[in-house]
């Protein structure tokens, strides 16, 4: 098993950091193989909808968007983690993820994603429900807890004082874990879930 982290928190070392710290302690006790890459302080652009990615098979952009792709390839799980801004992700993170998906053309199918939040107070449930349609669109389990995915805390560390919310990091991690492996044992069995030819209705026409 291989889970791939994503840091959207410009801060390093920041309550995002926290949670998805104390998720991939127990990944690699559970013997998955985690790597976790710190993308919130780079200078990541948008995307440009120029339409590269479908001749190239990559963005035009050469930056950590093509550098992670292949790592999302092989992996059999995402947890993505961000603080919240306005009720929403950084921004950052968001051309990161909308630029790694799309310019992405292997299928996602049955990959898990999980995402987690951190915030002083509010905004964690939009911000949450923001980051898990990156997943829902392209046929990824999403993984659950035992709450909504997020701990509080305004200055960096200040998260470690939620011990309710780094226990959910905790049983999110290891039901992700047990849908990984399980995603596994079935694609073994039975192979991933036929795929319809895709039916395009565009509004207007």
């Amino acid at each position: 098993m291989k889970v791939l982290l994503i840091n959207g928190s410009p801060r390093a070392s920041g309550n995002t950091y926290l949670a998805l710290h104390e998720m991939e302690q127990v990944f690699q006790k559970e013997g998955a193989q985690t790597e976790l890459i710190h993308i919130g302080a780079m200078d990541i652009r948008s995307c440009i909808a120029c339409g590269s990615c479908a001749k190239n098979g990559k963005c035009v952009f050469d930056d950590v968007v093509n550098e992670t792709a292949a790592k999302f390839e092989a992996c059999n799980g995402m947890v993505v983690g961000s603080p919240v801004y306005y009720a929403s992700a950084n921004a950052t993170l968001i051309a990161f993820l909308t630029r790694l998906f799309y310019s992405t053309g292997f299928d996602k199918t049955m990959k898990v994603g999980a995402a987690v939040v951190a915030a002083r107070r509010g905004g964690l449930s939009s911000t949450f429900d923001e980051l898990n349609k990156f997943f829902t669109i392209c046929g990824m389990p999403v993984a659950s807890g035992q709450y909504w995915n997020s701990v509080h805390g305004r200055a960096a560390g200040e998260a470690a004082q939620d011990l309710e919310g780094l226990q959910s990091m905790r049983t999110l991690a290891r039901n992700m874990t047990f849908l990984m492996k399980s995603i596994a044992l079935g694609k073994e069995a039975y192979g991933l879930p036929e795929r319809e030819p895709f039916e395009r209705t565009n509004f207007i026409r």
